[in-house]
């Protein structure tokens, strides 16, 4: 099965793409954790993304996607992946899209964590990470989530199926109703590649 988890800042997605991948036997692959793990090894992708992500700025579209493309097919090739981290954006999903399907690995399913706007920035202010978890911080990170990630929602509902689950709950119960979900969007998935 390949996954792409899809929420906002605070919404949980770290959390249960850990069990997704646990409880499917899939690959969780996090653009932040890659670009992060690069960085400490100075890699070439390392060096070229330090000074965005410094500043808080995205890192462009061609360098994660370059940075993604081995370990996606590598998850693919023992048994799938959940994506979590990118695409952030319609353009880069629909670029992801052609580079994916090139290589038979483009993503199936895309799992939705719903969490309102009062309840993420009580989160992500309760977490206080430092610097980026600032109110005045947190509002700007959700409103750029808002307009540039939230339109992904109506692309994956056209073109690969959508799952959206209530991230409200607790972290238990949304792992739960994920992986019931799943489960059956995943017969669905079989039965239709049977029938094709």
């Amino acid at each position: 099965m390949r996954l792409l988890l899809i929420g906002a800042p605070g919404a949980g997605k770290g959390t249960q793409a850990v069990r997704i991948a646990e409880h499917f036997g899939l690959t969780h692959l996090s653009s932040g954790d890659l670009l992060r793990s690069h960085m400490r090894a100075e890699t070439d992708i390392g060096r070229s993304v330090k000074s965005y992500i410094e500043t808080g700025d995205l890192v462009p579209d061609a360098i994660v996607m370059d940075m993604l493309r081995k370990p996606v097919v590598q998850a693919s090739a023992e048994g799938g992946y959940i994506l979590d981290g990118f695409p952030r954006t319609v353009d880069q999903a629909h670029a992801a899209y052609l580079v994916a399907r090139e290589l038979q690995v483009q993503v199936q399913i895309a799992v939705h964590l719903k969490v309102s706007q009062d309840e993420l920035i009580r989160r992500l202010t309760a977490r206080g990470r430092g610097a980026e978890d600032t109110p005045e911080i947190v509002k700007h990170r959700l409103e750029v989530y808002a307009s540039k990630t939230v339109p992904l929602l109506g692309y994956y509902l056209e073109r690969e199926r959508l799952v959206s689950i209530d991230g409200a709950q607790s972290a238990d119960k949304v792992g739960d109703d994920l992986i019931a979900a799943l489960t059956e969007a995943r017969d669905r998935l079989h039965l239709d590649a049977a029938n094709a």
